[in-house]
């Protein structure tokens, strides 16, 4: 496994984090007018800035 820089694994780690779905909970609350997140990412698809 490749050496990761402390700044750039922190970076990795919260997009990783922010990569989630959409809180079944929103969406029970918005009656399915909330379904999509808009930041969500695919990690093969779109890159990160960096």
């Amino acid at each position: 496994m490749s050496k990761k820089l402390k700044g750039k694994k922190i970076r990795l780690a919260k997009a990783f984090n922010q990569n989630r779905r959409v809180p079944s909970w929103v969406i029970v609350k918005t009656m399915r007018k909330v379904v999509a997140h808009p930041k969500r990412r695919h990690w093969r698809r779109s890159s990160l800035e960096r």
